[in-house]
């Protein structure tokens, strides 16, 4: 039997422990980053598309980056919610709608949240209410298909 190579971190030099934690950490930076790339290109056509009006690229790009971060905090509350709300509903159409009402509710309270706390972006009600819809849309979207693929991977 050939012997396994199983480096573990305990048994590497500072050199290597130094390089494998900045690669790690270049990981989550390029993750994240890719991440509020996509959001930030997204909410800039998004808001062309509407006619919200910004005073910069730099007001923007600070508007993404909090959106991103209390998203992250609001959302976790709201997952926990939805689980629990959904835990005895059987119907798929049942739980799509209550999803979709979830996720465009967190979604809406997060752009009026940041909306009131920036001055160099301005949305109407109704675009905040049209793009928390668009992203509640994409995010089950794009949520269904890890799913599917879950499932077909333990089948």
């Amino acid at each position: 039997m050939s012997e396994e190579n199983n480096d573990s971190f305990r048994d590497m030099n500072k050199k290597e422990k130094s390089l494998t934690v900045i690669l790690i950490a270049l990981l989550i930076i390029l993750a994240v980053g890719f991440v509020l790339g996509v959001l930030f290109f997204g909410l800039a056509g998004i808001f062309q598309v509407l006619g919200v009006q910004y005073d910069s690229l730099w007001s923007l790009a600070i508007f993404v980056f909090i959106y991103f971060f209390v998203g992250l905090i609001i959302e976790l509350f709201a997952k926990v919610i939805y689980k629990m709300t959904v835990r005895n509903v059987t119907g798929k159409a049942a739980r799509f709608f209550i999803r979709l009402l979830f996720e465009g509710a967190t979604n809406w309270i997060i752009l009026f949240t940041v909306d009131e706390f920036m001055n160099s972006i301005t949305l109407s009600l109704k675009t905040e209410l049209i793009v928390a819809l668009l992203l509640s849309v994409l995010e089950f979207v794009f949520d269904d298909d890890k799913e599917k693929n879950a499932k077909k991977k333990s089948a």
